[in-house]
């Protein structure tokens, strides 16, 4: 069963594939990366990668780093931009890496309770990891971070929820919420739909992880393209959902920024940051060059915009020497302070269904027409049927019948 556990998301992986192309697999290189085949208890069965940058001194932080389905490693360590960031920065970089005898597409099974919760499967691999990693580099354990693409950022969300005690913030790249599914069928629905949850109901699930527990929660930066149809947009609102109620802070932004690459940063407190990408599909945003905020390097499911482990970094405040968590986002493009009573409206637009796909304010399938970003079903793709359509970020379109 474990050998079949994403089968479900096949198809819509192997779509992605014919435009991305497939992620290498290749060994990582011993020069670089290297291989750390003991690290304590291993019930996941996972593979334990490291960058560590030359003369690392003790006391720094810690970032693991989960690769996405069909993807390695060395796929995550060539371009992500993350080793780069930590010889810059000074921390090390964990990279746990997925099997085909775990899952046919080495996804980390972010939906099996057997996986993802405290204690059990690769969820207990990866905190042996961190385990190592401090032990042998005298790490701060107040510092270690969490970060991973798609499947790596379902396995994100869990980890922080399992784990509020190991991880002091997470970086969810086109991820899903914590514990948002317990089975394969229930994965797909997740990847495609709006679970229609409250924000309470999504918090009740990350805190039932870990019962009891009276500590910090991980802040979080969630990075979601509005063209993403493998983990739908939709995905990004519910992790805001579920870790600002976590944390008992309001789903009405603090206050907006544009930043490079088409990004809409949108703030919560100094607990939750969302990233809207305007027009991204699915994959890790990267910004090649040798700029101070670009970093990464495009290939299979790694696309040109904006460096998002630098910002993430920044978020993280790993370009802090002293380590504080609380550092600023550099200088936007745009800021904005929002209302504390409600967000903005944003552009509404009563239109046909025809009309709304050919301007890009949502997409057909099969005869069907969905809302970009939300993808609320708004009926037979055709011109005699009309809706009105608010967007409420860059890409993000809702449904707004009788509001325009």
């Amino acid at each position: 069963m474990r050998k079949l556990a994403f089968a479900g998301l096949a198809a819509i992986t192997a779509a992605a594939l014919t435009t991305a192309g497939m992620a290498s697999a290749a060994d990582p290189p011993a020069s670089s990366l290297v291989q750390i085949s003991s690290f304590g208890a291993n019930p996941g069965a996972l593979a334990m990668y490291t960058y560590t940058p030359a003369g690392l001194e003790s006391g720094r932080p810690v970032v693991v780093a989960l690769h996405g389905c069909t993807q390695s490693a060395a796929d995550y360590y060539a371009h992500s931009g993350w080793p780069a960031l930590a010889d810059r920065w000074r921390f090390e970089v964990v990279f746990p890496q997925q099997s085909t005898a775990n899952n046919s597409l080495k996804c980390f099974n972010w939906f099996s309770t057997a996986d993802d919760t405290r204690g059990n499967g690769e969820a207990a691999s990866v905190k042996s990891m961190v385990d190592k990693a401090v032990a042998d580099h005298g790490s701060d354990r107040s510092r270690v971070f969490v970060t991973g693409l798609s499947a790596g950022g379902g396995m994100t969300a869990d980890l922080l929820a399992a784990y509020p005690d190991v991880f002091a913030g997470g970086g969810v790249m086109a991820g899903l919420p914590a514990q948002c599914a317990t089975s394969v069928t229930e994965a797909t629905n997740c990847q495609q739909n709006n679970q229609n949850l409250t924000p309470a109901q999504w918090a009740s699930r990350a805190k039932a992880q870990y019962p009891g527990y009276g500590g910090p929660w991980p802040r979080v930066a969630i990075w979601q393209g509005t063209g993403d149809y493998t983990v739908y947009p939709v995905n990004g609102t519910e992790l805001r959902d579920q870790w600002t109620a976590v944390h008992g802070v309001s789903q009405t932004p603090t206050s907006t920024q544009s930043l490079p690459g088409g990004t809409t940063l949108t703030k919560y407190a100094d607990k939750v940051q969302l990233y809207s990408i305007a027009g991204m599909g699915h994959g890790t945003a990267v910004d090649p060059g040798t700029g101070a905020t670009q970093c990464g390097s495009t290939g299979a499911y790694f696309l040109a915009g904006i460096c998002s482990s630098y910002y993430t970094g920044v978020f993280f405040g790993l370009d802090q020497g002293s380590g504080s968590t609380t550092t600023a986002t550099p200088p936007p493009t745009t800021t904005t302070a929002t209302s504390t009573t409600a967000p903005p409206s944003g552009t509404c637009v009563n239109a046909s269904n025809y009309a709304h796909t050919q301007a890009g304010r949502a997409h057909q399938s099969a005869g069907q027409t969905y809302a970009n970003g939300s993808n609320q079903a708004m009926g037979l793709w055709n011109t005699f049927t009309t809706h009105a359509l608010r967007e409420t970020s860059p890409g993000y379109w809702v449904l707004a019948d009788g509001q325009c």
